[in-house]
């Protein structure tokens, strides 16, 4: 089974569009109602997959029964406003799949990474600057979009980057100055998007990441890159590099105007290496440009309300 798409793009289609109707027990519901009427909360308890996007929802309470469902296993709630997932989500015991995209969250519960087959989350587009103590337990985790937060350096629990099982992870539009370098411990990793967050440099251990197909790290504050990242496959057809909107030194600029896949042969180059260690020596993070606060203020989770 396929569970996400090789592009970022493509993955947001899926996840940040509402759907037009949820045929429920009570009939089709308008995705456009801003409160859904109690009785029309209710669904059919056989059904494995449930749709309640865009339906107003402040509470999982609202939904009646939902947590005796053992036999959901993909549960859709974007686009309301719930602001706490009960430790109760647990008993969600065959969850795949759970989309919380769009919503009110500022903290996730302990309890999910007890999920045993839990393999997509998407908590995008919330208010969460941290995430619980022991999250990197995530027993079958494959796919983690958290997109959109206020997470920063020290916002991650001391065993996240043992999420093995990941083979996507979203961290665009965040608040990360630096990358750990345990970042390498996720050898599955195919798609690492950190896209407009605050970073300063890389870890050489990306280079660690041999399945790595697409990555992302337009829109930060980098002045150069580790040479171990020439070592990936990010050359071919199917990769995907996206590095523009950083304050680049003058020869990565330059190739990055021929293209970003220029990039990657040039820091394989015994030139590139010199350059990188004689700038290692003389890296002055302060004499990199500010952060552009007026741009991190308007932030879509911190202006939404």
């Amino acid at each position: 089974m396929k569970i996400f798409p090789f592009s970022e793009a493509s993955f947001y289609e899926s996840t940040m569009t509402p759907s037009k109707s949820s045929c429920l027990s009570d009939g089709c519901v308008s995705s456009s109602n801003n409160k859904m009427p109690m009785k029309q909360r209710n669904f059919d308890e056989t059904e494995s997959e449930i749709d309640f996007s865009d339906r107003g929802l402040n509470s999982l309470e609202e939904i009646p029964r939902i947590f005796y469902c053992n036999n959901i296993t993909r549960l859709t709630l974007s686009h309301n406003k719930i602001r706490t997932i009960p430790q109760s989500i647990a008993n969600l015991s065959n969850l795949e799949m759970l989309n919380l995209f769009n919503n009110q969250l500022e903290d996730i519960p302990t309890s999910l990474a007890t999920m045993p087959k839990l393999k997509i989350l998407n908590v995008g587009m919330n208010k969460l600057s941290f995430l619980p103590r022991g999250f990197g337990s995530c027993p079958s985790l494959e796919v983690l979009d958290l997109t959109y937060n206020n997470l920063n350096n020290n916002s991650l629990p001391a065993n996240f980057f043992m999420l093995t099982t990941l083979r996507a992870l979203y961290f665009g539009d965040n608040d990360f100055e630096l990358l750990s370098p345990e970042v390498g411990n996720l050898k599955n990793l195919q798609i690492l998007v950190l896209r407009d967050n605050d970073l300063l440099m890389l870890p050489a251990e990306i280079g660690l990441l041999t399945k790595l197909k697409e990555l992302h790290i337009q829109g930060n504050r980098l002045t150069i890159l580790p040479p171990e990242i020439g070592a990936l496959d990010l050359t071919s057809q199917r990769s995907i590099v996206r590095m523009e909107n950083n304050p680049w030194v003058h020869p990565i600029a330059e190739q990055l105007a021929l293209g970003s896949h220029h990039v990657i042969e040039y820091i394989r180059s015994d030139a590139y290496r010199f350059l990188y260690g004689r700038h290692n020596q003389s890296f002055n993070p302060s004499a990199v440009p500010n952060k552009n606060d007026e741009k991190k203020a308007k932030k879509l989770s911190r202006a939404r309300k």
